[in-house]
């Protein structure tokens, strides 16, 4: 069995040393990457504004979709602070997509 933990480390280390600054095109960072022996890529990726930061986490596999529980143990490892929510995939697709949006509503501009 690998050690998911140290890897979901690494992957967390990665993204918080470089976040992307947002307003970006949402993009994968290939450096954010890891892949199981068994064949299960994982990216785990920050984006971060001024009032506004997001962890993304995708799952992607070349023969089926990734399963729940193996989603779920590398999201308890990866995600904190916030709650990860999978976003709509298309039909048949072998990839998840997980997010979880932080605000700092101090740091928004006033609604006027």
């Amino acid at each position: 069995m690998e050690d998911i933990e140290a890897e979901a480390a690494q992957l967390r280390a990665v993204a918080e040393a470089r976040p992307m600054k947002l307003p970006v095109n949402r993009r994968v960072d290939e450096r954010h990457r890891v892949v199981t022996a068994d064949g299960l890529a994982v990216w785990y990726t920050i984006q971060v504004s001024p009032h506004s930061r997001i962890q993304e986490v995708i799952f992607e596999r070349s023969d089926r979709m990734p399963s729940d529980e193996e989603c779920e143990r590398w999201l308890r490892l990866l995600i904190h602070g916030a709650e990860a929510n999978e976003a709509p995939g298309l039909p048949g697709a072998k990839t998840r997509r997980f997010e979880a949006f932080e605000r700092s509503p101090e740091h928004e501009a006033p609604l006027a």
